[in-house]
């Protein structure tokens, strides 16, 4: 059946904010809503403040989960307003259930209810090629009465740090309910990208996300290859990873993306959750792709790996320790930020910092580290949406990686370059040329909610207008002693100043997140608007805050004659 998306070519059916508030379920507060159709109708969660303390689990006993590949579809592809898309250029068709599922976390709990792609947490991973087309189907089959009362089952989906048309972006209010389907239309950049697609449905985000609604985009170049550590091209990379196919399962292999997320438990051992509060959502269970505090095999040879903080609010600072001695290792390179590699990898990084939604890419060579064991630790200590509290030692361990004795091959490489930045996007020239606009936008409390210059979030309201493909710089500000991961949407941009002080060598690639507020400070951003025009919105990804109206629009004009 098909849902009808709310601008452009396509008008609204979906419920509107007014009836969100009549029927109560805006402002965050979702209804634990009666009657069948949920797997598990015992779960419950967290209301009004209360809290629960997770059963225990034991470290390592599970194996780290990978997400499938997504496979394109063999079905026709569907009709599109010949305004989007003329269907001969679509390269890649994509059909994608959102629905309930049950997914244990720990072998020691029981299974429980989650929101998935294809009813699975993480979702499906999307492989695209640079300069292709891919056409994706979500089918929003989620149950309409749901007693977990965790979210709400109506979708609208975002690709984080994908440039995509207003109507293909997950605006807020582009959702769709139960029983119907959205086409999403997703260009695909000249230059690898590091995405992932997430639900992005007005108020409930920070639920829906924490039910299990997200998964990896990776896209590939020639550079950065599909074929990767195999590839004989002279302009490609190599990085580690490689495509294999076993048991009729495909994966990649060396290059293995990780979505780091935190989750609370009931006694019986369902997922709980506060819909009450929105100063952001703190877990006490570390989860990675899925599982808690899992294992991961590994040769001794180079990994690639992909970090994702796909926490609701938590931010975390990971660590590498021998599982024997406790001493303290390195990340042998890092080699990207957000959607982008670096222009020349970081050797030797003692520690990182993530917060949510934000993406790290790392190389670890565990050739030194045969036959051992080495653990990923988060050493940052947080127990409020507020801001973390601080370093701790030693930290929590959060995957193990297992290293096998017995020498293998690699042919894989990390380059001294990796992605060049043209000399007419590097920020020292930008500037040299000047940027005429400049816009100041201060994160902080107000209305009972969260606000951006003193105002809640008003999908009638735009609060800028940049023109496509001018520079311009925005001074990003937040008060009362909180942290704001701030996500802007059709960007990414370059970090010119903290504090009015150099960015540290970790934020001096592109970001498509940059936190400000707390401890970090204010910052100044150069940024543009490319590829499309139209309205499109900037928040916190501190879910909750998000959910709580700290979010505002913008809106790309065209160029003057």
């Amino acid at each position: 059946m098909k849902q009808p998306g709310r601008r452009g070519t396509r008008k609204s059916t979906a419920i509107s904010r007014r009836n969100l508030l009549k029927y109560g379920f805006a402002g965050g507060g979702a209804l634990a809503m009666g009657g069948a159709g949920s797997i598990i109708p015992q779960a419950v969660r967290a209301k009004g403040g209360g809290s629960f303390t997770s059963p225990p689990t034991t470290a390592f006993m599970d194996a780290l989960p990978i997400a499938p590949i997504a496979t394109p579809s063999t079905a026709p592809l569907p009709q599109l307003s010949p305004s989007r898309i003329p269907p001969a250029v679509v390269n890649a068709y994509y059909e994608l259930d959102t629905r309930e599922g049950l997914h244990k976390f720990h072998s020691q709990l029981p299974p429980t209810s989650i929101w998935g792609y294809n009813g699975i947490t993480p979702g499906p991973t999307i492989m695209s090629q640079a300069n292709t087309t891919t056409v994706i189907r979500f089918n929003n089959n989620l149950p309409a009465h749901d007693p977990v009362g965790i979210g709400l089952p109506i979708t609208a989906v975002h690709r984080h740090g994908g440039f995509q048309a207003p109507e293909d972006d997950g605006y807020p209010f582009d959702f769709v309910n139960t029983g119907f389907h959205r086409d999403y239309v997703f260009l695909h950049p000249a230059i690898e990208s590091l995405h992932w697609y997430h639900d992005h449905s007005i108020d409930i985000t920070a639920e829906n996300v924490y039910r299990g609604l997200a998964g990896f985009y990776l896209n590939f170049d020639e550079v950065d290859s599909i074929a990767g550590e195999l590839d004989l091209n002279p302009n490609a990379l190599r990085l580690p990873g490689r495509m294999v196919t076993d048991g009729g399962v495909t994966t990649r292999k060396y290059d293995v993306a990780l979505a780091f997320q935190d989750r609370t438990f009931d006694s019986n051992g369902q997922l709980v959750y506060d819909s009450f509060s929105h100063n952001g959502f703190i877990g006490d269970k570390f989860v990675v792709n899925g599982a808690i505090q899992p294992f991961y095999n590994v040769e001794p040879r180079k990994y690639r790996f992909r970090f994702l903080n796909g926490s609701n609010a938590r931010q975390y600072e990971f660590i590498l320790r021998d599982g024997k001695t406790g001493k303290l290792l390195s990340f042998d390179y890092i080699i990207g930020t957000d959607d982008r590699l670096f222009e020349h990898p970081l050797t030797n990084i003692e520690s990182f910092r993530i917060a949510s939604s934000e993406r790290v890419q790392c190389v670890i060579d565990f050739s030194k580290y045969a036959g051992k064991e080495i653990l990923l630790v988060n050493r940052l200590d947080q127990t409020e949406g507020r801001k973390p509290n601080g370093i701790v030692s030693p930290g929590t361990p959060i995957l193990k990686f297992v290293v096998s004795a017995a020498a293998v091959a690699d042919p894989s490489q990390v380059a001294a370059t990796l992605r060049a930045i043209p000399d007419d996007e590097r920020p020292a020239n930008v500037l040299k040329q000047g940027v005429r606009v400049r816009r100041q936008f201060d994160f902080g409390r107000g209305g009972g909610a969260w606000v951006i210059n003193g105002e809640l979030f008003d999908e009638n309201r735009i609060s800028a207008k940049p023109v496509e493909d001018q520079y311009e710089i925005w001074d990003l500000n937040a008060g009362g002693g909180w942290e704001h991961p701030v996500h802007i949407h059709l960007s990414n941009f370059f970090i010119i100043s903290r504090d009015g002080k150099p960015p540290a060598p970790i934020e001096q690639g592109w970001k498509d997140v940059v936190v400000v507020g707390g401890d970090r400070g204010s910052v100044q951003v150069l940024i543009k608007f490319s590829g499309f025009r139209g309205k499109y919105v900037f928040h916190c990804h501190t879910v909750e805050h998000e959910d709580a109206r700290m979010m505002a629009n913008f809106e790309v004009q065209a160029k003057k004659p």
